[in-house]
């Protein structure tokens, strides 16, 4: 059993593998909002320099689309089963208010993600696949011939709503990461404490306890 400097011991929250794999998408996202910016509006256009250049941004950027949408995909597939919706979910949306207040301790138990968490999510997923599939219709250099320009005009206002929406989402993520102390040290180090998973997520460290007791840990 790991334990941290402090002789608390710890509980594995994500694999070394779904660590490699958030931050595989996160910096896929980086370069993708960056490149993308600098080819929406004359006052982001110079950030195109990080990537060599209008020429160069227009042509890595969908490349980098597919390496974040391939690298979301597994990940997606790796956490589908933690993020489906059950009851205590509805009830936790029901007490948003408590939520903000951090009254944590009146709100039902929660597994490994919360109901904020598992719509995110889904938002991600909805997000991910209306970029992707816009993006390819307006991806000149390959696809967008195949495509009547009533289409390519469509695709280019629908791209440009959904990369508003993912960049609203994740900052919406990384606020919620810095909120709730902890989260994004078990995105990095990939462990938790057992009174961090005991306090925000009571239902999933039951599970994980049950679990271990089973292996006989």
């Amino acid at each position: 059993m790991k334990h941290d400097k402090d002789g608390h011991p710890l509980i594995q929250r994500y694999s070394a593998n779904e660590r490699s794999n958030h931050w595989i998408t996160a910096i896929a996202f980086i370069l993708l909002a960056l490149s993308g910016l600098a080819m929406f509006h004359p006052a982001t256009a110079w950030m195109a320099a990080l990537f060599g250049g209008g020429q160069w941004t227009r042509i890595l950027h969908p490349f980098f689309g597919i390496v974040m949408f391939v690298s979301f995909a597994f990940l997606a597939i790796r956490m589908w089963g933690h993020n489906r919706f059950d009851e205590g979910d509805k009830q936790w949306l029901k007490q948003i208010d408590d939520v903000l207040a951090n009254r944590e301790d009146k709100l039902p138990k929660i597994g490994k993600y919360n109901a904020g968490q598992k719509l995110l999510f889904f938002v991600l997923i909805v997000s991910m696949i209306a970029l992707l599939l816009s993006g390819i219709v307006i991806w000149r250099e390959y696809f967008s011939a195949f495509f009547p320009i009533g289409l390519r005009r469509f695709s280019s206002l629908l791209h440009a709503f959904f990369a508003f929406v993912i960049i609203m989402a994740i900052i919406v993520h990384i606020y919620a990461g810095l909120w709730i102390k902890g989260s994004i040290g078990a995105m990095v180090r990939g462990t938790v404490t057992y009174g961090w998973a005991r306090k925000h997520h009571p239902k999933w460290f039951e599970a994980v306890m049950k679990g271990n007791e089973k292996r006989g840990h």
